[in-house]
């Protein structure tokens, strides 16, 4: 055999070998291949911006299998590199990315121009702002490629509303035009920088000073987590001399990174964090030596008002959980349908199926919930006050349980793929340690149960328009046999129940968790119950309803076998290649 043979040899020898490998899903446009989220828009977009951002859904899919995904790939494996001093031994660190990133700020920030949809009328061709489910739709569909850049991206979202809604018109006209450019070279990116050593979840242990010096506020202390490190402009908590302690003394500044001289500010980027996740994004300490800093609104209102930059990045936490989880369920999904062991495709094994429902099952529930949470917002910021409650505690239910979910997802999805799922090479390692994240930043789970349980439903009985509206919601959906949707009444009535009784008990409060829980599982079984009586929509989703209710909200006894067949013969349909007619599954809700 001659040496050009026996080169086509090997060639064709190492491709029948990469054959037996399953593939990703790079490639793959994950808005065309998402049914759940193409047949859920329409219900809770207005039709005339369903119609008018379709090809803008269409296009970053494409994009986010695509492009995106290449430069996510490369980003990850060449994080920021922080310079503290120029060539002259000056201070003027700075911190340098790799060009994957860089391009990926472009296509973010020039192109869909995330940082302002919320805020002005232009981005995507519309004549006004995008209504809060497109926008948190794109994040979901961006997310899905990259997760790390997200943050910059949420954190200049909500420090311009914050800059909007409480900042003098003087400070506005100062930052607003910036921080809204379309132009990336012109843009101030923001961030907020809370966490320190000594107060983390608890805010009021904040140590940083704020002095009032020649007409001037400057600041002093050291920020222990900073992401987004090297942003233009940074929202923050620090106490003014003299105020109280705890959190009622604190105030809300806004830091820029250069003084109107063009000169960097008296603060230092002291290193990088070297994180577990999101390595594609500066996340840093920093030490603030004097810095000239603005004050945002009211000098006793600083905590208040920046909650309302928390709540808002809690609802965006949540939808990157449901993103990554959506990611790991299409991970999962094309590598049993490829995968072949024991001379069979493993999807076709009945415990594997069984698997991939349990990392399906949070994926769905996670997708109606912060489409319905979006919604919510769209109808409070029009004025709707019942509205605006069910937000109060929708927000962090959804952080609170869609970033749990993330973790237990994204390691199912690896063991679908097997050992390369461990391998750095295959997306399944980034997103797992990604998904931790989510569990820290804006609140731990403890805390976002608390603010659940003690003071949505203690304080502000947000509860009670939330249950409202999921009941109004089960009533339509008349088509759904009607013993099922009494379960769910019954079911819905005791979640409620429970979390009252644990908000109205202080010695209930280690329960908190678990009535948070409930309260989240039961208003997505009702969501995906209602969704799948819908003309148009895909009925599979009341069967995904009563695994919730059989899995999340029943008893079971762990030495008893599953009882009937009900379960198996849900998954031939809900892994069934084509929509499905809600006469198919009647039978199957019991």
């Amino acid at each position: 055999m001659d040496a050009l043979a026996a080169h086509k040899h090997l060639g064709e020898a190492s491709d029948r070998a990469a054959a037996h490998v399953a593939p990703d899903c790079a490639g793959l446009n994950f808005y065309a291949c998402d049914r759940g989220l193409r047949d859920l828009l329409p219900l809770y977009l207005a039709d005339r911006d369903f119609r008018a951002l379709e090809p803008q859904f269409d296009r970053l899919g494409a994009l986010s299998g695509g492009r995106l995904d290449q430069l996510a790939r490369i980003a990850d494996k060449h994080p920021p590199v922080l310079n503290p001093r120029d060539r002259l031994g000056r201070d003027e660190d700075w911190v340098e990315y790799h060009a994957a990133y860089r391009e990926m700020e472009n296509i973010a920030f020039g192109d869909f121009e995330f940082h302002a949809m919320s805020h002005r009328a232009g981005t995507l061709g519309l004549d006004r702002p995008l209504p809060a489910v497109a926008k948190y739709a794109l994040q979901y569909l961006f997310v899905q490629a990259e997760f790390g850049l997200m943050c910059p991206i949420s954190v200049t979202d909500t420090s311009i509303h914050l800059i909007r809604t409480f900042a003098s018109r003087e400070l506005q006209d100062y930052l607003l035009p910036k921080m809204l450019s379309a132009d990336v070279a012109k843009l101030w990116k923001g961030t907020q920088f809370m966490t320190e050593r000594s107060g983390g979840s608890d805010v009021g242990a904040i140590e940083t000073v704020a002095r009032h010096e020649d007409g001037e506020w400057r600041l002093y202390g050291d920020k222990w987590f900073c992401s987004h490190a090297d942003a233009d402009v940074a929202l923050l908590l620090a106490r003014p001399e003299g105020a109280a302690a705890g959190t009622r003394g604190l105030a809300l500044f806004a830091l820029p990174r250069r003084l109107r001289n063009g000169r960097r500010n008296a603060y230092r980027i002291v290193r990088l964090k070297d994180k577990l996740g999101t390595r594609s994004m500066a996340s840093g300490e920093i030490l603030l030596e004097g810095a000239i800093a603005y004050l945002v609104g009211d000098i006793n209102a600083g905590l208040k008002q920046m909650m309302e930059q928390v709540n808002l990045s809690r609802l965006s936490h949540g939808v990157r959980a449901a993103a990554m989880m959506r990611r790991c369920v299409n991970e999962a999904m094309i590598c049993a349908k490829s995968r072949a062991a024991f001379g069979r495709t493993i999807i076709d094994y009945p415990l594997l199926r069984r698997q991939l429902l349990k990392i399906a099952l949070p994926a769905e529930q996670s997708l109606s919930m912060f489409l319905f949470t979006a919604g919510a917002m769209d109808r409070a910021n029009a004025g709707d006050a019942d509205a605006a409650l069910c937000l109060r505690i929708l927000t962090p239910l959804l952080k609170f349980r869609a970033c749990r979910d993330n973790i237990p997802v994204a390691t199912g999805a690896m063991e679908v793929r097997g050992g390369n799922g461990y391998i750095e090479e295959w997306v399944n390692a980034r997103l797992i340690r990604d998904a931790h994240i989510g569990v820290l930043w804006e609140g731990t789970s403890n805390i976002n149960a608390l603010d659940i349980i003690t003071r949505a439903v203690g304080k502000s009985s947000a509860q009670r328009a939330l249950a409202a509206t999921l009941k109004r919601l089960l009533d339509e959906a008349n088509a759904i046999p009607a013993g099922f949707r009494n379960r769910l009444h019954e079911t819905l009535d005791r979640a409620l129940a429970f979390a009252e009784r644990v908000a109205a008990e202080p010695a209930l409060e280690a329960d908190a968790r678990q009535a948070a829980s409930a309260l989240y599982h039961a208003a997505s079984a009702v969501l995906m119950t209602w969704e799948a009586s819908r003309p148009g929509c895909d009925a599979r989703r009341a069967l995904l309803a009563r695994l919730v209710l059989e899995h999340r909200l029943s008893a079971r006894d762990p030495l008893q076998a599953s009882a009937g067949n009900w379960e198996g013969q849900a998954a031939n349909l809900i892994f069934a290649e084509r929509k499905v007619a809600l006469g198919e599954v009647a039978n199957l809700l019991g």
